[in-house]
This record gives structure tokens, sequence and C-alpha cells, in this order.
């Protein structure tokens, strides 16, 4: 298995959130629970993507900052993956906006992954973490288009799923809960989600 000192994690929270009302990295609750599940699920180091927004703090992760955020989540990874480079075994994606992935599920996609390309899904629904290896990273960046991420790639190739609806839902929050005034935070409050977007993305 690939040592955990080798693994680093990054964070895509680039977007303005249009659809929410609001750049979803500025959600309460939401980018720390993103670093978390990195940190504390096998990443020795984690990066944020920033784009519309850059908050002063980031749950202690460093910066990189996408000025073509606008072009799409593809411009995102690509700043995100160039900026780390090839020095890590491996990189795991994470997106700000699934509030519910926590350590667990990242650890588990971790350790099945190894050194091999590899996704969470949850009850057969590809979502996020995404495992992208060191000898994956250069073909990924020259697939990229700026619209989508590394998803048309993995569809594309051989790779790993690992279940992990059992752990989580998953879910991209793509519009505020119900009482968002009052709990902007909850990811358990009813909201709808993206189906279409957690397929396009990373």
């Amino acid at each position: 298995m690939v040592a955990v000192a080798e693994t680093a994690g990054l964070v895509l929270a680039a977007g303005a959130g249009s659809r929410y009302g609001m750049p979803k990295i500025l959600v309460p609750g939401w980018l720390e629970r993103a670093v978390g599940a990195l940190r504390d699920g096998g990443c020795s180091a984690v990066r944020v993507v920033t784009g519309a927004a850059r908050p002063p703090h980031l749950a202690g992760a460093e910066e990189i900052h996408c000025a073509g955020w606008e072009r799409g989540i593809g411009a995102s990874l690509r700043a995100g993956l160039t900026a780390v480079g090839g020095g890590p075994a491996r990189v795991v994606v994470h997106v700000v906006d699934c509030p519910d992935v926590g350590p667990e599920v990242v650890e588990r996609v971790l350790t099945a992954a190894g050194d091999r390309l590899a996704r969470a899904v949850f009850d057969t629904r590809p979502g996020h973490p995404v495992v992208l290896p060191r000898t994956h990273l250069a073909p990924v960046l020259a697939a990229l288009t700026d619209a989508d991420g590394a998803g048309p790639y993995l569809r594309g190739r051989a790779h790993l799923a690992v279940e992990c609806g059992d752990l989580a839902t998953g879910r991209d929050i793509d519009t505020p809960p119900v009482g968002a005034a009052r709990r902007p935070h909850d990811p358990r409050a009813l909201a709808q989600t993206d189906v279409e977007g957690d397929e396009r993305r990373a």
C-alpha cells in the first residue's frame, strides 16, 4: 500500500455557487468538513483551490488560487493538479459541497485504492473522493476540458469503484436547504442536489 506521507489532498472550492446564492466555500462549516475529511482520512497535506472567494482562513490548508475559475471546474482541477505537481504518489480530489463525506469515506477509498485509480461511489452513484495515482496525473491534465472535471477520464478507463453508501450520501448540495437563512451549514437539511454534476465533476 502507498505510504500515507505520499498522499496529497486537494479540495476544489473555486466556484461562485450561483444556484446556491453564494460561493460554497463560504458556507459555514463546509470547508472545514472537506479539509478535515482529507486530513483525518489519510492525507498528509491538503490544499484548497479558491476562485470566486478567497477566505482568509482555510482550515489549516494551503491555498491554490485559480485565476480562471469562471471557466469551469476543469480549470480549477487543472490549477490544483499543476500546483501539486508530480511529487506525491497519489492525489485525492474532493469537493467543498459534499459536506456529509467524512474521513471514514476517505480512509476507506484510500485503503482500497493503494496505487490504483479509484473513486468513491454511493449506492453505485459516482462521487468523491477520487484517487489519482501519480502515473495518471499527466494524462488527466491532458484530457481535461474547462467544463468537466476528471469524470470523463475515469469513465474511459478501468478504475476501482469503492462503495461508501453505508457511510454517507455523497450528494453535492446545489441549492440552499429549506431554512437556509437559519441553518445554511446543516448538511442533513432538505436540499436539491445535482446528480448530473456528480457525474461530470472530478
